[in-house]
């Protein structure tokens, strides 16, 4: 550790106040929890700043007046300051070489003014946690909730959303899934724009706001996860070029230049990511994080940058366990493996094919990429049972082979669901599943979701049929908005209908703080639809409680085609306790005269009702009582679920 004494001087033409004589510690990192940004040690902040592309770098207290302290070369292009005597709240930027705009920390923990203002220090041991006996969570049993922050509530914080908790955990929510958090510009967004990494959004609170919304979520015996955007930086706000040249790569990815994962200078970086993993587990005590398209995280090492992540973040939550997800568009199933399997460790991935198949089912609408879908009944099994459909065959829309194998995958290992943020809003007028279709389909689709072997997510609303659309919004200035706005409407354009000139003169312009405030949920709506919320609340409870259905064993279930839009799953039990799933998508079915060995019940067995969708109290229209010696007649649109019970003694 050394100590020495520096005086320098501001630019007259910076604007900004001269320092006094200033102590600077170049010291070692003794006591940090992270490698990068502004912590608190030992009596003061201790500052570290990754900037290879630098020859000197000054840091700007900003809350001091603009004193000016200078930084000392730490090594491998990074600085280091310590200031004694500066607390938590310190307001402070960087001033690189010779620039005359100084700029916030890439590690920044909080941008109170936003992205392009100054970074804010910020104390993580000042809140009081109350969640020491929670252990963390666990993939099977999962039920995960994907909620935006800024459109959950009507104020849209983390506070406001902290509220809304105890009604999800009372209606068998297990675990929160957070759309990104992580700062980025304008007043409002998805999230995936995000450019101060480290830094919760001032749009929803401060980060102790963030940690009281983990903290009560544990409270009520739920988890919550953070989606990550490790593919890209937002267009506007991102200053890591200033302070390095390792960042990007020549290569394009679809928000255009890759993360430089693998080449000159990409340990960096690496870092950068890793690292950041660590802290939204280690100081926010989240349960996990979903990674964001993958398919765009080109990484040629081994470790693959994925891996050394998910290590990183259990690592960070150690003993406490946490689950990973992650989206990937090509299905590259190996990414659920294990690294000992040539696998990235993540638990599990978001399965889109279920998606399309069940929205065909519903709306017999297969444009653009639902168009390889049909929607069968078949098509349905097989994603029940086999998770992912395209594992390695043609895909016609993209000319090309999708998918690798996964049959050897488990139920939990594939995230299902009807609804999600992408889904809803790539629609042109942000349409909810139920709305598309009838009440009956909706209600039996939302059956087969939740008493699916998969891991179930509901998209925010989704439990009580919410009228509310969903857009794509995102506020920036009027050059970037503008472009966009085109960029949204040509990907639109993919789908047939959405050309229609009466459909794009409507489409909701994404920087418009109308499409933004249309987007946020009505309270008054969970009070109103009762009907599906109570359909909700049963299901999970079934899924909950039932030893069967709880087990998630898709190795378990077979299947049956009854009828063009009619099919049966049969969950096998351990002894005999077998559960028979009836749905029917179509009109009404007589099965009188099925030859279909899995409709009858195990020996010695009947089957008796464990819930339909079509019960009165779920909306439906009623179900005729069940006869084991009659024939069985499935209403249209509806799941009936079975359960094989002993048949009374003669």
């Amino acid at each position: 550790m050394c100590t020495e004494i520096r005086t320098q001087r501001m630019a007259p033409h910076s604007g900004l106040a001269a320092a006094s004589d200033t102590t600077i510690i170049d010291h070692e990192r003794g006591g940090r929890r992270r490698r990068l940004g502004a912590e608190l040690i030992g009596g003061g902040v201790d500052f570290r700043l990754s900037a290879p592309r630098c020859r000197h770098v000054n840091l700007i207290l900003e809350s001091e007046g603009g004193r000016l302290v200078p930084m000392e070369r730490a090594g491998r292009g990074e600085f280091s300051a310590f200031v004694p005597g500066l607390r938590a709240g310190a307001l402070y930027r960087f001033l690189l070489d010779d620039d005359r705009v100084p700029y916030p920390d890439p590690a920044s923990r909080y941008q109170p003014e936003g992205p392009h203002g100054p970074s804010l220090v910020v104390d993580p041991t000042s809140y009081e946690w109350r969640d020491r006996a929670h252990a963390g969570v666990h993939l099977e049993g999962q039920v995960l909730y994907e909620a935006h922050i800024g459109t959950l509530t009507p104020e849209g914080t983390f506070l406001s959303a902290a509220r809304e908790l105890p009604g999800l955990a009372e209606l068998g929510i297990t675990t929160i899934e957070v759309m990104p958090v992580a700062e980025f510009p304008g007043r409002f967004g998805w999230g995936y724009d995000g450019v101060c990494l480290y830094a919760p959004s001032r749009l929803y609170g401060t980060p102790d706001d963030f940690r009281f919304f983990v903290d009560e979520a544990h409270r009520l015996g739920m988890g919550v996860i953070l989606d990550v955007v490790y593919n890209h930086f937002g267009p506007d706000g991102c200053y890591v070029t200033r302070f390095s040249d390792s960042f990007f790569s020549k290569q394009k990815n679809e928000w255009g230049a890759q993360l430089n994962f693998d080449r000159e200078g990409s340990q960096e970086v690496r870092t950068f990511f890793t690292e950041n993993a660590a802290y939204w587990i280690d100081e926010f005590h989240l349960d996990g994080l979903r990674l964001d398209a993958t398919q765009e995280i080109h990484d040629g090492s081994d470790p693959h940058i994925v891996t050394e992540i998910v290590q990183a973040a259990r690592d960070a939550a150690s003993p406490r366990t946490i689950v990973v997800f992650a989206e990937h568009e090509q299905q590259h199933s190996h990414f659920a493996r294990s690294p000992d399997e040539g696998g990235k460790g993540i638990d599990a991935m978001w399965n889109d094919d279920f998606h399309h198949s069940a929205a065909v089912a519903a709306t017999g609408h297969a444009e653009a990429y639902y168009s390889d879908t049909l929607g069968t009944p078949q098509e349905l099994i097989s994603a029940i049972r086999w998770g992912y459909l395209f594992q390695g065959q043609r895909y016609a829309w993209q000319n090309k082979n999708r998918g690798e194998p996964g049959l050897d995958l488990s139920g939990p290992n594939f995230v299902v669901y009807l609804e999600n943020h992408d889904q809803v809003a790539n629609s042109a007028f942000g349409r909810r599943l139920h709305q598309q279709t009838s009440p009956g389909r909706s209600r039996a689709l939302t059956a087969l979701l939740l008493l699916a072997p998969g891991t179930p997510l509901l998209f925010q609303g989704q439990e009580y049929d919410a009228t509310t659309p969903f857009f794509y919004f995102a506020d920036h200035g009027e050059e970037l908005a503008a472009l966009v706005s085109k960029g949204r409407a040509e990907m639109l354009g993919q789908f047939p209908s959405v050309r229609d000139e009466a459909v794009l003169h409507k489409l909701a312009n994404p920087a418009a703080v109308d499409t933004f405030a249309r987007s946020r949920l009505d309270p008054a709506e969970r009070a109103r639809n009762r009907h599906p919320l109570a359909f909700v609340r049963a299901l999970l409870a079934l899924r909950k409680s039932d030893v069967v259905f709880r087990s998630q064993r898709a190795e378990r279930i077979h299947g049956a085609v009854l009828g063009p839009e009619a099919f049966l799953l049969r969950y096998m039990g351990e002894l005999g306790d077998d559960r028979l799933v009836l749905v029917n998508l179509g009109r009404d079915l007589d099965v009188r005269h099925a030859a279909e060995p899995l409709i009858a019940p195990p020996r010695g067995r009947k089957w008796t009702y464990l819930l339909s969708s079509e019960a009165p109290e779920f909306g439906g229209s009623g179900t005729p009582p069940l006869d084991s010696y009659e024939h069985l007649r499935l209403h249209g649109h509806s799941t009936l679920v079975l359960t094989a019970t002993p048949e009374d003694p003669a």
